[in-house]
C-alpha cells in the first residue's frame, strides 16, 4: 500500500479533497497511490497538505529478500585467513558464492569491498615504496606498510562480521556493486 493512501485515509480525504488542499491534480495522486514516487513541488504539497514529513511520502527501500545472513558472514570471514594477499581475499570468498549459488546485493557488496581494498592497497604499497625510497626511510617502512594494510583489511573483515551478526547488514557498504 501507498504510503499516499495511507496518511490520506487516516485523515478521512477522499482524492479530490486532498487535490483541492494541495493544489494538486487528482490524476497525480492516482499516479502517487498507483507507485509513481512524488518529486519536487508535489512532495512538498502532498506533505504540507497532509501535515507529515517529505520523506514519509517517499517508497521505503525494500529489504534484501531471503539473505542467508549466515552464508554472508562465512563469505566474508573467508577473506580474514588470507587479508593480506590481496588476489587470495577476493577469490576464496568469490568461490565459496560461486559453489553456493548465492548472489546477492549483500554478497555482491562483499566481493566489492574486497576488490576496492586490493586496488586501494596496492596503490599505497606502490606509492610508499617510492616515498620510502625518496625520503631514505629504510627497511622497516615497507613491513610497517604491509602490517597496515592488512590490519586495515582485517577492521573492514571483522566490522562487516559484527554488523551482519547485529543488524544483518554491512557495515562497510557502497551505494554501487563493482558486478
Amino acid at each position: 500500500m501507498s504510503s499516499l493512501i495511507k496518511f490520506r485515509e487516516l485523515r478521512n480525504l477522499t482524492q479530490e479533497e486532498l487535490s483541492q488542499h494541495a493544489g494538486i491534480s487528482v490524476r497525480t495522486i492516482q499516479r502517487i497511490e498507483a507507485g509513481t514516487p512524488p518529486k519536487g513541488h508535489t512532495l512538498k504539497a502532498l506533505a504540507k497538505a497532509l501535515g507529515v514529513e517529505e520523506t514519509d511520502l517517499l517508497p521505503r527501500p525494500e529489504e534484501t529478500p531471503s539473505v542467508n545472513i549466515p552464508l554472508m558472514k562465512l563469505v566474508n570471514l573467508s577473506s580474514l585467513p588470507v587479508a593480506f594477499i590481496p588476489p587470495l581475499n577476493i577469490l576464496l570468498p568469490l568461490t565459496i558464492l560461486l559453489i553456493k549459488k548465492d548472489f546477492n546485493p549483500v554478497s555482491k557488496q562483499l566481493i566489492t569491498v574486497q576488490i576496492l581494498w586490493s586496488l586501494a592497497a596496492a596503490f599505497v604499497f606502490v606509492l610508499s615504496s617510492f616515498v620510502g625510497k625518496w625520503l631514505s626511510l629504510g627497511r622497516v617502512f615497507m613491513p610497517a606498510v604491509m602490517l597496515l594494510l592488512a590490519l586495515s583489511n582485517i577492521f573492514i573483515i571483522l566490522g562487516n562480521a559484527a554488523a551482519l551478526d547485529r543488524k544483518g547488514r554491512l557495515y562497510f557498504r557502497l551505494n554501487f556493486s563493482l558486478f
